[in-house]
């Protein structure tokens, strides 16, 4: 019965001691993506980068280029809109090619620009040829 009641209590203490290691792991683990407090100074930057398809013909490239721009004067808080074309001699750019950077008076503007209806019509021009786009948006201090 000793032996029964002195494994017992080890099985418990291992099970407690795991539990509260694990806990501690969790309670440290830091989140992949840090939440930044809203900034007051510096301008909020979103970068946009597209890959079009292969079939992507160079007049709708350039219809996609001239809609995107134009969202500067159809959508407030738009504080400027950069766009380029990828020329870096590192060869890293995945086939990504075309890059636009908007600039934000606010967060609240950036809030205006995404669901705005001129946005989503420029998303309709843009889906048939994009074959992929990353995002980034960050403060630049």
């Amino acid at each position: 019965m000793k032996k029964l009641t002195l494994l017992l209590c080890a099985v418990f203490a291992l099970a407690t001691v795991h539990t509260a290691m694990a806990a501690d792991k969790s309670a440290k683990k830091k989140p992949a993506v840090k939440k930044q407090v809203k900034s007051a100074k510096g301008k909020l930057r979103h970068v946009v980068v597209f890959k079009y398809k292969a079939d992507a013909t160079k007049a709708q490239i350039d219809k996609v280029e001239k809609e995107f721009r134009a969202l500067k004067d159809k959508i407030p808080g738009i504080v400027s809109l950069e766009a380029g074309f990828n020329n870096s001699p590192e060869g890293l750019n995945k086939d990504f090619t075309h890059i636009f950077i908007v600039t934000f008076r606010n967060e609240g503007a950036r809030e205006t620009y995404l669901p705005h209806p001129e946005h989503k019509a420029f998303v309709s021009v843009l889906k048939p040829i994009l074959d992929d786009v990353f995002v980034v948006d960050f403060w630049a201090k």
